[in-house]
């Protein structure tokens, strides 16, 4: 089952949730805003992807929060994403028949090489 990680306003997640439905994939949404993630899964996430690319340091939030200036390492990023979900790039995704691979962004050809 894939597990679709996100807001729904965002232009990134509609595109996955678009794919899914183009290609008759069966998938699940899972809302920041309406169930926040719990520490276990973000640490999961980020053991299977890179703390850099899951960490969305050109987004508002980032900017709002002015985090920048604090330079974070990979630990300060870990805290701020478990701190506020709206930090993570977007959308997250699990899949495969454990559940144990994850992709982070939107990206059409390796979506068509994962799922299809």
């Amino acid at each position: 089952m894939i597990k679709i990680y996100g807001i729904k306003t965002c232009g990134s997640v509609k595109n996955a949730l678009k794919f899914c439905e183009n290609n008759n994939l069966a998938y699940e949404f899972i809302d920041f805003k309406k169930e926040p993630l719990d520490n276990a899964t973000v640490d999961f996430f980020a053991s299977k992807v890179d703390i850099n690319l899951l960490f969305n340091s050109k987004g508002t939030k980032y900017k709002q929060l002015s985090l920048k200036e604090l330079n974070l390492d990979v630990t300060g990023k870990l805290e701020w994403l478990k701190k506020d979900n709206m930090l993570f790039k977007r959308p997250v995704i699990t899949y495969g028949n454990d559940g144990k691979k994850v992709l982070c962004a939107y990206d059409e050809e390796r979506y068509k090489k994962e799922f299809l």
